[in-house]
């Protein structure tokens, strides 16, 4: 039914249709992600999204990423025992919680290197890191690279794509 909507929406031109095709779109994503999430059980992030107390451990960390966390404040946001919670996070993410929120910080970091002219002491103390340089030393072992070599990168690989 949203199928033969969209394509209604798409072929019409009728005032609000990309609107409605776009948000349209959407639910059918997350139609395919519920049926998928039902049948199989994916391993990292997406897996914990098929674990109701996971998944609010994850949203803590996705919306506050600069906060000092705890394992015992991750597991009670779970509603679960350090143990458990650190096991079946590892058991379904793929590794442990505090070694993901450092990923996750990465790539934030990452992210605004690539889309913002922010100095890299402001990106560091926004993801989290309580100096700039702690931060250069977990950007340079997790990317390979200082994050002003990252940013020129990513620019340069911009201006590449730009002028195809």
């Amino acid at each position: 039914m949203a199928l033969d909507q969209l394509a209604v929406e798409l072929r019409q031109g009728a005032p609000g249709g990309a609107l409605m095709a776009y948000h349209l779109a959407q639910i059918m994503l997350l139609q395919v992600l519920r049926l998928w999430l039902a049948s199989e059980r994916p391993a990292g992030w997406l897996g914990a999204l098929a674990d109701p107390r996971l998944t609010r451990a994850l949203g803590a960390l996705h919306a506050e990423p600069a906060r000092r966390w705890s394992l015992a404040e991750l597991a009670g946001r779970a509603g679960m025992s350090r143990t458990t919670f650190a096991d079946r996070f590892r058991a379904v993410v793929g590794q442990p919680p505090l070694a993901y929120l450092a990923g996750w910080r990465m790539q934030l970091a990452a992210d605004r290197l690539r889309r913002s002219n922010e100095g890299v002491a402001d990106i560091a103390y926004a993801v989290g890191y309580e100096s700039e340089t702690a931060f250069r030393t977990a950007f340079r072992r997790r990317m390979r690279c200082t994050p002003m070599q990252y940013r020129r990168r990513m620019a340069a690989l911009l201006l590449h794509r730009t002028l195809r």
